[in-house]
């Protein structure tokens, strides 16, 4: 009988992978889809709003998150509890606000990534559509779902629940 090796999260970061570009998404690597223009636009955008707007946490752009012994994955943004990341990838308890956007890779955020979240106890996700313009916002995980689900539109406004007296507008 043939079965997919599944890979620990230690022997895949001793792989000899490119630097970006894969996720392990319990114990099975994925390649992403290569970042286009707007997507990186958009990155550089939420990433410096964030860095202005919360100076009291620490932004990570397109970096690490560990989810337990076979995930790894590397979201847009990462709004973290400030501490020393120095020895250790940042946890789901380290994390404030996920930030994904999507433009080619919106079916994998929702259906692959978004229940790992969940289940991680990811408090708050929020999904950028680039090609619908809206704010996807995922609240409140329940196993592997978010209870409360909302979509934006370019204007609207909303608060992150770490930081509920400082709302952001959905940019485009």
């Amino acid at each position: 009988m043939v079965r997919p090796y599944r890979f620990s999260l230690e022997e895949f970061l001793r792989l000899p992978l490119p630097e970006r570009g894969v996720e392990l998404l319990r114990g099975e690597i994925y390649q992403m889809a290569p970042i286009g223009p707007r997507h990186a636009y958009m990155v550089n955008r939420l990433n410096r709003l964030l860095v202005q707007t919360f100076p009291q946490a620490l932004v990570q752009p397109q970096g690490p998150l560990a989810l337990g012994e076979d995930t790894y994955l590397e979201p847009d943004l990462l709004l973290l509890r400030p501490k020393d990341y120095g020895g250790a990838l940042p946890e789901p308890g380290d994390v404030l606000l996920l930030v994904e956007v999507a433009e080619a890779s919106l079916a994998y955020d929702l259906e692959k990534k978004l229940p790992l979240y969940a289940e991680a106890g990811i408090l708050e996700v929020w999904v950028v559509d680039l090609n619908a313009s809206r704010l996807l916002v995922f609240r409140g995980p329940a196993g592997d779902h978010y209870r409360e689900q909302l979509w934006l539109s370019p204007g609207e406004q909303l608060a992150p629940l770490a930081f509920p007296d400082i709302p952001l507008e959905v940019p485009w």
